[in-house]
C-alpha cells in the first residue's frame, strides 16, 4: 500500500506562521520528481511545534495539493492517545490514504502500554496505519512480537516506519509477521532494509533531491544491485551531512541553500551552527547542487 519513495516533508514558516505557498511548490516538485507519496506532520515537518489547528490545516492542505497524484500518508501519532486520536480522525475526514503514528515520547510506556495505545487508536478510526518506531527521539523501542501481536490483532496496521537503526530488529519483525510492510526511517539504511524485504522509504533526504532516492529504490526493485549500490554510495555524504544536527536542522537550511523555502525553524529548533552550515554547503557543492 505504501511502497516506493515517501518524503517526510519539512514544514515551511515564513514569518512565524506556516508557508503555504512554499509548501505548494515542495508538494508540487515532489510530483514532479516521481515520488509515491509525502508525510506531512512529521519528525521532519516539526509537528511538536505546530498548534493544532496549524497541524490539521497542514495535512487538508496536503490532501488537497496531492490527491490524484500522490498518496497521503499523515503523521497523526502523539503522547496523549486522545490527542492521537483526534488527529487521526482528522486525517480520515479529509482524505489521507493512511496515517503514521509515532510512539508515545517522554511517558515511556511499557510494551502493554504501547500496545493498548495502537490499539485503540486502530479500533477507533478505521484507517491503513503505520506505525512509527524511533526510540532515539521517544526513549521507548516497540519490540518486534508487540509490532507483530498488533499486527495480528488489528486489521488496520498494516505497516511500519522502522527507524530504531537495528538491521537485527528490522529482521526479526520480518521473519515474525511476513506479511508486513516494512518501510525504512533512515536514509541510510534505506538499501541494506530493502535487501531483507522491506518495501521502500520514508525519506528527509528526498525533500531535497527526490530523483536520486526514487533513482534508488527503483534500480532495486528491478534486480539491478549493483547499481543500486553505485547510488547508495554516492548518497552517502549527503545523507551523513542530514543528520549532522538534529533533524530537520540540516535539510531545512539545504533546502533553503537551495531556494525552496527559508530554513526558518521554530524554536527549540534552532539556526545550524555556523561550521556545520559550511561542511553542508562544501557537500551540496560536491553533489552538484549548489554552484
Amino acid at each position: 500500500m505504501f511502497s516506493g519513495v515517501y518524503t517526510a516533508l519539512i514544514t515551511p514558516f515564513k514569518d512565524g506562521k506556516v508557508d503555504f505557498d512554499a509548501f505548494e511548490k515542495l508538494i508540487e516538485n515532489q510530483y514532479e520528481k516521481g515520488v509515491d507519496g509525502i508525510v506531512p506532520c512529521g519528525t521532519t515537518g516539526e509537528s511538536p511545534t505546530l498548534s493544532c489547528e496549524e497541524h490539521e490545516q497542514v495535512i487538508e492542505f496536503c490532501v488537497e495539493k496531492a490527491k490524484g497524484k500522490m498518496k497521503v500518508l499523515a503523521g497523526t501519532g502523539s503522547n496523549s492517545t486522545d490527542e492521537a486520536i483526534h488527529f487521526t480522525r482528522t486525517a480520515k475526514r479529509v482524505g489521507c490514504d493512511g496515517v503514521l503514528v509515532v510512539s508515545p515520547y517522554y511517558n515511556k510506556p511499557t510494551q502493554k502500554g504501547l500496545y493498548l495505545h495502537f490499539k485503540t487508536i486502530a479500533d477507533t478510526v478505521d484507517i491503513p496505519i503505520v506505525l512509527y518506531n524511533i526510540a532515539g527521539r521517544t526513549s521507548v523501542n516497540i519490540e518486534s512480537a508487540t509490532i507483530a501481536k498488533l499486527f495480528k490483532d488489528c486489521k488496520n496496521i498494516i505497516g511500519v516506519k522502522e527507524a530504531s537503526g537495528s538491521l537485527d530488529q528490522m529482521s526479526a519483525i520480518k521473519s515474525l509477521v511476513p506479511d508486513i510492510e516494512l518501510i525504512s526511517g533512515d536514509d541510510v539504511l534505506t538499501l541494506p532494509l530493502l535487501s531483507i524485504g522491506g518495501i521502500g522509504v520514508i525519506s528527509v533526504l528526498s525533500n531535497i533531491i527526490p530523483t536520486e532516492i526514487v533513482s534508488l529504490v527503483k534500480t532495486f526493485e528491478k534486480g539491478d544491485l549493483k547499481e543500486a549500490m553505485k547510488i547508495h554510495y554516492k548518497l552517502l555524504p549527503l545523507v551523513k551531512l542530514m543528520f549532522i544536527e538534529t533533524n530537520p536542522i540540516p535539510v531545512k537550511k539545504a533546502a533553503s541553500l537551495l531556494g525552496m523555502c527559508s530554513a526558518d525553524l521554530r524554536l527549540p529548533m534552532c539556526e545550524m551552527e555556523e561550521p556545520n552550515r559550511l561542511k553542508l554547503e562544501k557537500v551540496l557543492k560536491d553533489f552538484g547542487l549548489l554552484k
